[in-house]
């Protein structure tokens, strides 16, 4: 017995599209049937990715996002809502990491990993949940009242790991980020839930595993292995979904058992 998700007549908003993660979860939400809107600092990447997914039959949008710019979530959002419709989910998946030491942490490094992951995130979380609730009030036009928005957090969120110590406070603020938001925006049919990935074999970081330091991490996890952004396909898409509306203030890790 199959138990298909559909997403068809959806538009999702997904956040650092260009690469790794990002462009895993347009992919598969685009499979499964929601327009895709690619957002992230303008490249080459967002446009292949566009033609990748309008080669498959998927629907691909394209929009330039600077997460720590206000200005720049305002235009983004309304740009995708005036080209693609009203947005009915949000992947919020920007962020940026750096490895060093506390007592080495710089004060632009920290600020720079905070307004990414933090600032960055709240805002365009606020920016479209906005929408969603005036929807839900009547207030705006739209055919889906309530929406669904899906934090990325990290395993190193629930874990202290040591050399990005900065990078694990983001992301622990992340995690309660969407437990507030969860609580104040439920009452509207807005679910706000957070996927916590582990260590994860993006392309964009493969020449890290291949290194010594890299081959000694993958020996330390529970299962002396690396994820794929594709392992984290079912539990997105089951977050994204019309069924999951019982799943609200979830933080869902996704690594392979690491943070136990």
């Amino acid at each position: 017995m199959s138990y298909p998700i559909d997403l068809s007549g959806r538009v999702a908003l997904v956040s650092g599209a260009s690469g790794g993660l990002g462009a895993q979860f347009a992919r598969v939400l685009a499979r499964a049937g929601a327009a895709v809107v690619l957002a992230g600092r303008p490249s080459d990447r967002l446009k292949e990715l566009r033609a990748e997914i309008e080669a498959n039959d998927g629907d691909a949008h394209v929009v330039s996002l600077d997460v720590t710019d206000l200005a720049s979530i305002k235009s983004a959002v309304a740009h995708a809502e005036t080209e693609v419709g009203t947005l009915d989910i949000l992947i919020n998946n920007s962020g940026v990491t750096s490895t060093n030491k506390l007592v080495d942490v710089t004060e632009q490094e920290y600020d720079d990993i905070f307004d990414a992951n933090v600032r960055g995130g709240f805002f365009l979380a606020q920016e479209v949940g906005k929408r969603m609730i005036a929807r839900a009030r009547g207030a705006a036009p739209g055919t889906f009242a309530g929406g669904r928005i899906v934090n990325i957090a990290s395993m190193a969120g629930l874990k202290a790991v040591s050399q990005i110590g900065v990078y694990s406070m983001s992301k622990a603020a992340v995690i309660h980020m969407t437990r507030a938001m969860a609580l104040e925006w439920g009452r509207h049919g807005i679910n706000v839930n957070a996927i916590c990935p582990g260590y994860i074999d993006t392309g964009d970081n493969h020449h890290h595993w291949a290194s010594e330091a890299g081959e000694r991490l993958v020996q330390s996890l529970p299962r002396k292995r690396l994820g794929t952004p594709v392992d984290l396909d079912p539990v997105l898409l089951m977050l994204c979904a019309r069924e999951s509306h019982f799943i609200n203030g979830a933080i869902i890790q996704a690594d392979d058992g690491y943070s136990l």
